[in-house]
């Protein structure tokens, strides 16, 4: 990359530890070294140092290890310095840093420069960030697959077929009058539908990743004293939210992240939705239905002894949008003397399971449910998948959609051009998930949602 400027920052969390970490990276840390250290340690040692300030005083007395470019995370020389992890430590090291001619970094701007000199693509630099960001087991799991560069090896392939097949195309399209085999004799419909089979399962992989990394966000809804609270509080196993018997308990958005099968779930109990003059009751309504336009699925609670109460009248406010996935529960059946045993009803369009959340009755039905409405596929339990990211899903679509269409241009040898230029802005989409065709202005975004320090 050849950025002349030396970047530091703490790389550990904020607040006390055992171990603080400085990271610097740049050309030629030299004189940084000498004015901290007193030297430049000795490449991949680690050494005992006293750090010291401008005046020779020593500010602390820790581990420093050097690697010199190229071979070091950013492909520039890197500078670690593992001190005490106090604050005030931490930022009179730091300060140190600055003083001796390295500038603050931006957020993610050391994987920028790992990015930017070629030691990962862009998959396995968001994959860094999915990493430290992962909620569970899986969602870690499958966010080191992508640092490891599962994720890119299968989009490197797609793109690499998808070259050797514009390749034959474009030779019968530039020399019409050589003796170049047809579309036929070169198999093109054959091996585009490989391709096209291929990217339908990365497409599924990654979809299955993105569940892993960030999971959904589901809305609990429905009238006053319906259970959403002790839903919730089922869902969790724990005791989030208040329940009383008194109507109108919960006045805000609660949420708790669940995680079921690894899936991270966002749940949100919500104000019971009526018709209400009290002022604070209504703003609770008023983010219920914030929260509904938000969420990726509902879960529609009734009161099973009364499943009939909804009226005209509230049918505004007790049913969700028809463009969400709704599970409508039958709460409090150790209360109904008609259902009494969990069960789930499944019609054309609609899903509909009997539980108590106060008994917890069903509750292990719903969350199965949840998942298969999610789209997870429960043998995947992980293995083999890498995490994604809405632009690689976006991305992934696109380029699928241009794969269909290249295949309706191979049933007449006279749209050759149309099918080369199909095929073309198929492979764009995919080298555009790795990298390889990104605008500055998308890695800005990127990597703006990085931490200080990585």
């Amino acid at each position: 990359m050849g950025n002349p400027e030396i970047i530091a920052a703490i790389a550990t969390p904020p607040g006390q530890g055992g171990i603080g970490v400085i990271r610097i990276s740049g050309n030629n840390l030299q004189r940084l070294a000498e004015a901290i250290l007193g030297k430049l340690p000795k490449p991949r040692n680690a050494s005992l140092n006293n750090f010291l300030d401008t005046n020779g005083h020593v500010i602390d007395q820790g581990i420093a290890l050097y690697f010199p470019a190229p071979n070091s995370y950013t492909g520039e020389d890197v500078l670690e310095l593992q001190g005490h992890g106090g604050p005030a430590i931490m930022n009179l090291l730091l300060n140190q840093c600055l003083a001796a001619g390295a500038r603050l970094a931006q957020p993610g701007e050391f994987t920028l420069r790992a990015y930017l000199n070629n030691k990962m693509d862009l998959v396995q630099a968001e994959s860094v960030a999915d990493i430290i960001e992962a909620s569970t087991a899986q969602g870690a799991r499958c966010a080191i697959h992508s640092l490891q560069g599962h994720f890119s090896t299968r989009i490197e392939e797609l793109v690499g077929a998808l070259t050797t097949l514009r390749m034959l195309i474009e030779a019968i399209i530039d020399f019409p009058e050589e003796e170049i085999d047809n579309l036929q004799a070169l198999q093109i419909k054959d091996r585009l539908n490989s391709i096209h089979k291929q990217l339908a399962q990365v497409l599924a992989s990654a979809q299955q990743g993105k569940l892993l990394q960030e999971g959904i966000k589901v809305v609990l809804i429905g009238q006053p004293n319906v259970g959403k609270s002790s839903l919730l509080n089922q869902l969790a196993e724990d005791d989030i939210a208040i329940v009383t018997e008194i109507p109108g308990t919960t006045r805000d958005t609660i949420q708790q992240t669940i995680k079921i099968e690894g899936i991270p779930i966002h749940v949100i109990d919500t104000a019971g939705l009526r018709e209400t003059e009290d002022i604070v009751e209504q703003k609770g309504i008023e983010r219920t239905h914030a929260a509904i336009k938000n969420a990726d699925m509902i879960i529609r609670l009734i009161d099973c002894q009364q499943p009939t109460k909804h009226t005209k009248k509230d049918e505004s406010w007790s049913y969700p949008p028809t463009d969400k996935p709704t599970i409508t529960v039958y709460n409090k059946i150790d209360l109904c003397a008609e259902t009494k045993t969990p069960k789930i009803e499944e019609k054309e369009n609609s899903i509909s399971i009997y539980v108590s959340a106060k008994t917890g009755a069903g509750i292990t039905l719903l969350r199965k449910k949840l998942l298969e409405c999610i789209g997870w596929q429960y043998n995947t339990a992980g293995e083999g998948l890498f995490t994604a990211r809405q632009r690689h899903l976006e991305a992934l679509t696109k380029a699928q959609l241009h794969l269909e269409n290249a295949q309706e241009y191979t049933k007449n040898e006279y749209q050759l051009e149309l099918l080369a230029e199909e095929l073309k802005l198929s492979q764009n989409a995919l080298s555009s998930i790795t990298g390889q065709l990104t605008a500055d202005d998308l890695l800005g975004e990127i990597f703006s949602h990085f931490c200080i320090g990585k």
